[in-house]
């Protein structure tokens, strides 16, 4: 009787709630498992997603929005022998647990700490309240695989934004499980779009898209593909974030500037009544 052949899982890339292959048939080999390599039309693909999701994700309340957030933080729970299977520490699952849940209670109440009435000299309110940027772009993070894409993930969603993410390409696995986690949270499809692959192909496309707001390059070690991608990004005047240290404390407070960095604030006049 000859040797059974295992059947091998193929990952597959997360755009619009769905999981497509790779335009490009492309796939490379992590862990006996292939994982889709997405390409520069797959990067195009997830930002009309993420576009067209803006709208409903962005005008969802904010309460909705934290809610769905702590329903992330509970499927993840759910599913953490299956990280851990993956060769992520307990530990860190238990704190990119920790951390959804830490962001979705902050989903209805930054607007109160970042917006509020300004004292005018006039007949006037004069009323700022924050507003998200839009999509966004966010590399992620090689290390800590999953706690490192929750904490680039979690706070441009709890804000109102939608996402394009470029994977880790040496820690895909993560990324690809946690779209599954995220497939099934009740988030709209297209809030959150992971591409997995090569971030030389994927970065430089997105940076350089004129319907992508912001740029988050936390995960960018290179610093010759870090100027690269500012310089694209200048070309349509991208909010662009710096990548983090290599001594950056993932699992300290992330404090409010994951979240202030990616508003915008709308500051609004009226007249008072008489």
């Amino acid at each position: 009787m000859s040797e059974r052949v295992a059947v091998r899982k193929t990952y597959k890339l997360f755009i619009g709630g769905k999981f497509p292959r790779s335009e490009s048939g492309r796939s490379y080999l992590v862990q006996s498992s292939n994982v889709s390599l997405a390409s520069r039309k797959d990067a195009r693909d997830a930002v009309v997603a993420a576009r067209a999701a803006v709208k409903g994700w962005a005008g969802a309340t904010a309460y909705n929005r934290g809610q769905i957030l702590y329903r992330v933080a509970e499927m993840l729970e759910g599913r953490r022998e299956q990280f851990v299977a993956l060769g992520i520490p307990g530990d860190e699952v238990d704190a990119a647990v920790d951390r959804w849940v830490w962001y979705a209670g902050w989903a209805d109440k930054l607007a109160q700490v970042y917006g509020g009435a300004n004292p005018v000299a006039g007949p006037y309110f004069n009323i700022s309240a924050p507003e998200p940027t839009g999509v966004v772009a966010v590399v992620a993070p090689e290390r800590p695989a999953l706690l490192g894409l929750v904490s680039v993930i979690a706070p441009a969603i709890v804000t109102g934004n939608t996402v394009v993410v470029a994977a880790s390409p040496t820690e895909p696995l993560a990324a690809v499980t946690l779209a599954e986690v995220l497939a099934t949270s009740d988030l709209p499809g297209g809030v959150v779009n992971i591409l997995t692959g090569a971030i030389t192909e994927t970065a430089p496309a997105l940076a350089a898209h004129m319907d992508v707001n912001a740029l988050d390059l936390t995960g960018v070690a290179d610093v010759s593909l870090a100027t690269e991608l500012e310089v694209k990004a200048a070309e349509n005047l991208k909010r662009v974030l710096r990548p983090a240290p290599a001594d950056h404390d993932w699992s300290g407070d992330p404090g409010l500037a994951p979240m202030t960095a990616l508003l915008e604030t709308k500051t609004v006049w009226h007249p008072k009544g008489v």
